[in-house]
């Protein structure tokens, strides 16, 4: 049976054959949610469109953010209106029309420490925040006492604050809803592949007319032609540009963030917090049974594929956290530490808190187009203007973008599932809680997920180191979602590698004996996947005991890469 939008080793394979046997429109070069964005923007627009990408979806900085579609309050008083309205129309659109089962309200408490000027100061700017995005799918800012504000959050000290405001945002899992844009970019034909490297730009005369891309997996080689190819590989921007050739218009600089995750029972709240420090903010997001705690903003210079997070960046989360919390968290309490690296646009300011985070668009040379900077939020604006920007050089006029209007898969449908969520439960024998689970990862097609089960009724019973997930998602993970490595699994198609005090390593034997079902992996492939898993987390690890960057990239980048012929850097 074909399903729309799968990414399984079948059409892994024929997508190959087409890369190498078809001249695109447009060739994307990125598998984060900004490339994710623009194969489907262009697609949708009747474009013919490859998305290629050296590891997997999602695999930089899409599956390292604060997990948060918001506006940027903080980008209020840094007078940056155009952004936060762009943004905030965008959370409304995720919220009610484009992925609602992906991306979910969440309360925060912003707690006031100054009398008299900070409470009408804060209300003005949570007014315009309020009002700016147009129609709202979630309640307006609500004013608190100080006893208000702790029964709300009773794990803050009592002298923290004076009072709060609360007001929403929204969030999502950054990785499965970029895995979820790129399958619906595939859904409207999109070809999209991963473990795909571009080694090499293919020329006529002054003009760039496609891309050259090796397998990583198995070392094959082929040329890709088209009219034009755009550069949406973030972090890596200036690399790819040196690959090309041609001048840069812009440079891009890599900002690390990291973030902690901890038990839920180790702060009693009903609500997120966003905490003002000296540099920036941080905030405290609750997710799922955890809380993530972050973020820093320091500049990195070092290992692009693998940020390391230093024992300083943990200590400077810990102690502005530990500031408010009456009972404060330690680094036994800590289950999952990640570190990502934002692409902020190279600029005067030696701040990278300060530097802007619109987005560039440019055409950096004939039939070679960049985007960069931005924000996860306004990915699917930051798409749009990347391929107005290649318009230039595709034959004929393109259609405007309506991905304002097009449902990310798993949407359609999904409100109607979850008023059903009892009878699907009863209909698959597992528990209604299961179900929704699953709604709120699948949308839709948990029809798909459950249909892997029908005769494999095993495959419901959940994970033994991860009972969060069923064993079934992990077969999907492999079948449908484009999984090719345990770190695939563990790391973006599940979160298990920061929810979980083991980082995976407990699981890892159980999920590769899954995955080896659907790749057709042998014992010693099953034992080398769970041996560079483990070496992963042991380098992590590591890493998070270090002084410094240099000494932790030097041990982080010690483990071995899962695509063993991948090369870093490309030029």
């Amino acid at each position: 049976m074909t399903v729309p939008g799968r990414l399984g080793p079948a059409e892994r394979e024929n997508s190959w054959r087409r890369l190498g046997g078809e001249t695109f429109d447009l060739v994307v070069i990125g598998g984060g949610v900004v490339g994710a964005g623009t194969a489907l923007d262009a697609a949708t627009r009747g474009l013919r469109v490859a998305l290629v990408e050296a590891r997997d979806l999602a695999s930089g900085t899409s599956s390292r953010s604060s997990k948060l579609f918001h506006g940027g309050l903080r980008y209020l008083e840094q007078l940056e209106f155009g952004l936060v309205r762009e943004a905030l129309r965008e959370r409304e659109l995720m919220l009610t029309r484009i992925a609602p089962h992906l991306v979910k309200p969440v309360a925060f408490l912003y707690p006031l420490t100054h009398r008299v000027w900070e409470r009408p100061y804060t209300a003005a700017g949570l007014f315009l925040y309020d009002t700016m995005g147009g129609a709202r799918s979630v309640p307006g800012q609500k004013h608190l006492t100080r006893a208000g504000a702790l029964r709300m959050v009773p794990a803050l000290k009592r002298d923290a604050l004076i009072g709060g405001i609360r007001y929403f945002d929204a969030q999502a899992d950054d990785a499965r809803h970029t895995m979820t844009v790129a399958r619906t970019a595939a859904h409207y034909g999109a070809v999209v592949r991963t473990s795909t490297q571009v080694i090499g730009m293919v020329r006529e005369a002054d003009r760039v007319s496609g891309v050259r891309v090796r397998d990583v997996e198995d070392g094959r080689e082929t040329e890709i032609q088209a009219n034009a190819v755009i550069n949406a590989t973030g972090v890596w921007t200036d690399e790819l540009q040196r690959l090309s050739g041609s001048r840069g218009r812009f440079r891009v600089r890599a900002s690390k963030g990291v973030h902690i995750v901890v038990p839920r029972d180790r702060i009693v709240s009903e609500a997120g917090m966003i905490l003002r420090t000296e540099k920036s903010v941080l905030f405290v997001i609750p997710w799922g049974s955890h809380w993530i705690v972050g973020t820093t903003d320091t500049d990195w210079n070092l290992d692009l594929a693998h940020p390391a997070a230093t024992k300083a960046d943990i200590d400077y989360i810990l102690q502005h956290v530990n500031a408010v919390l009456a009972t404060p968290l330690t680094h036994d309490d800590i289950e999952g530490v990640y570190a990502g690296l934002r692409p902020l646009l190279a600029g005067e300011s030696e701040e990278t808190s300060k530097l802007s985070r619109e987005h560039a668009v440019a055409r950096v040379a004939p039939g070679f187009v960049a985007i960069a900077g931005g924000k996860y939020t306004t990915y699917r604006v930051m798409a749009a203007d990347a391929v107005d920007a290649a318009a230039v050089d595709l034959p004929g006029r393109i259609q405007p973008s309506i991905t304002d209007k097009v449902p990310l898969l798993g949407a359609d449908g999904y409100h109607a599932l979850v008023n059903q969520a009892d009878q699907l439960a009863a209909k698959a024998g597992v528990h209604p809680y299961r179900v929704r689970h699953l709604l709120n990862r699948y949308g839709s097609m948990v029809h798909q997920v459950l249909a892997l089960a029908e005769n494999r009724p095993e495959l419901l019973k959940p994970l033994t180191a991860a009972p969060d997930y069923l064993q079934v998602e992990v077969v999907y993970a492999t079948s449908h979602e484009g999984a090719l490595h345990l770190e695939d699994v563990l790391a973006r198609r599940t979160r298990i590698s920061i929810e979980y005090a083991h980082r995976g390593v407990d699981a890892a034997e159980q999920v590769a004996g899954l995955m080896a079902e659907i790749l057709g992996w042998d014992d010693a492939t099953i034992k080398r996947e769970v041996e560079l898993y483990n070496a992963r987390v042991q380098a992590e690890r590591d890493s998070q005991t270090q002084p410094n960057d240099e000494a932790a990239d030097a041990l982080r980048s010690k483990a071995p890469e899962a695509r063993a012929q991948i090369t870093e850097p490309v030029s």
